[in-house]
């Protein structure tokens, strides 16, 4: 029969006795040798709750039957709590024989009887071994399955927030809606209080760049002038290049929740915006100073700046093409389609709601001599600058386009004949009073307005406003040019010069 021997170490391993005699301790000591140690409680000082909470915990507990039958239920149970102890039953010789079920059901690994032999310890001492090095495995694999378990969830809650982060970014098209449904979204892994991005775009064989800020809602103007310096700085450091001016977007200019947050107000997490190899703008985020990300909060935090990135990146180019399509490649005005739509959206609200509707049809005097004279490149010049007075002049509820050559019209809801002659004499000194400067010579443009207005309650059709403006504006070039006449003029109003 091929010996065993047990693996001891250096430090005595600690086991129980409870109640055991000296006969038992004895037997057991000399069964298992020289490397356990086995502390003996007398019966009628058997361990308590704080000798259970010691550090070192025994690998096994000897315990005689006469002693665990006389123990109430509550110590037994306590006993049982101790996991990584291994319980063996003594029977004495007198004892009646327990059944194996009973002794499992009591929480015990094995029984022996006595006399304890060195072979049926050994036996005993060598099953709470297995058992105790089982229990390890699968609390080891336990650990690990709960780790890997763990590591799913939190993948299964990164690809959620992506997801959702994928989603909000794709149900709009408009860069300021997918910016605030960025910051509720990303506010899920980083407390952010506030949320800004600038944009770039390089003008065509050329190093200079034309820039938007996008600033989270209004601020003071101190606070917003600090938002600007740091976003111009990131995107110059970013590649944006000299940048030839910019425009200001609020966001939400209704909200203010913080109203003069600086850049130095928190903790700035300032991230590139990049589709393929090509960064074109950057987000400016303000959180809770001394607040950290995990390594895998990071790693998700930047997958969904990229995918916000993209969206952002198609949002842009679509208001790109939509621009070119609805403006004026010149002028950067709506073009003569935008504004024949709009005209039959307007008349069919003033029909509705009987308001007033007026047109102005303005015309540059003399243009072909601009450009014969200075060249095409002057009357370009020009054509760009009346479309900037018109943009300055009117409300962002009316429209300014670029009708044909140099002619151009301007739609104005809400606004009777007398105002919109007001308005139109203002564009008309601001053209006349501009002065231009082009290959070392300098000049001046005039220009001639026809006023058209319908009257509340009139019955008209698409085109009626259209014809009166120009009929308007035939009478203005046949007076003598450079002024204004409505369609309907008054004694004193017929041409102002």
């Amino acid at each position: 029969m091929q010996k065993r021997t047990m693996k001891r170490g250096k430090r005595p391993e600690l086991m129980w006795g409870l109640g055991l005699s000296d006969t038992h301790k004895t037997d057991i000591e000399q069964g298992v040798g020289p490397g356990f140690h086995i502390r003996n409680f007398p019966t009628e000082d058997l361990p308590k709750a704080k000798d259970m909470a010691q550090e070192e915990k025994p690998s096994a507990a000897w315990i005689p039957w006469s002693v665990w039958a006389d123990l109430p239920e509550f110590r037994k149970e306590e006993y049982r709590q101790q996991d990584s102890t291994q319980r063996i039953l003594i029977q004495d010789e007198n004892d009646q024989a327990v059944e194996m079920d009973r002794v499992l059901s009591e929480g015990f690994l094995t029984v022996v009887r006595s006399p304890l032999t060195r072979p049926k310890v050994q036996d005993a001492m060598f099953r709470a071994k297995e058992v105790t090095s089982m229990y390890s495995d699968i609390y080891r694999m336990t650990e690990e399955i709960m780790l890997e378990r763990e590591l799913l969830a939190r993948k299964t809650d990164q690809l959620m927030f992506l997801n959702r982060i994928l989603a909000s970014a794709t149900e709009s098209l408009d860069p300021s809606t997918i910016l605030m449904n960025a910051k509720e979204t990303l506010s899920l892994i980083l407390p952010i209080k506030m949320l800004h991005a600038v944009f770039w775009n390089h003008q065509q064989d050329s190093d200079v760049s034309d820039a938007e800020i996008f600033l989270n809602g209004k601020m003071t103007p101190e606070a917003e002038s600090g938002w600007v310096e740091h976003l111009m700085a990131s995107a110059a450091s970013m590649g944006s290049g000299p940048v030839n001016g910019f425009q200001i977007i609020h966001v939400d200019p209704a909200r203010r929740p913080e109203f003069g947050l600086k850049p130095e107000d928190g903790r700035l997490v300032t991230m590139p915006l990049s589709a393929g190899s090509e960064t074109f703008g950057c987000l400016a985020l303000l959180c809770e100073p001394g607040y950290r990300l995990g390594k895998d909060q990071v790693e998700t935090f930047r997958s969904a700046v990229n995918h916000l990135g993209l969206a952002l990146r198609n949002a842009l180019m679509f208001k790109e093409v939509k621009l070119r399509a609805d403006h004026d490649g010149l002028t950067r005005i709506y073009n003569r389609h935008s504004f024949e739509e709009r005209l039959v959206y307007e008349i069919k609200r003033r029909r509705r709601y009987n308001h007033d509707l007026s047109l102005l049809m303005v015309d540059l005097d003399y243009f072909k001599n601009v450009n014969d004279t200075y060249g095409h490149k002057a009357g370009d010049m020009v054509l760009r600058k009346v479309g900037e007075i018109l943009t300055e002049t009117f409300r962002g509820t009316d429209l300014a386009a670029r009708y044909g050559g140099e002619e151009f019209v301007v739609l104005l809801p809400h606004t009777s004949e007398q105002d919109a002659w007001k308005l139109a004499e203002r564009v008309r000194e601001s053209i006349q009073s501009s002065q231009f400067h082009f290959d070392g010579q300098d000049f001046t443009v005039t220009a001639s307005i026809g006023v058209a207005s319908v009257e509340a309650g009139a019955l008209t059709k698409d085109d009626d406003l259209i014809i009166k403006a120009d009929k308007a504006l035939y009478k203005a070039k046949n007076n003598g040019r450079n002024m204004v006449v409505v369609s309907k003029p008054k004694a004193d109003q017929v041409a102002m010069q």
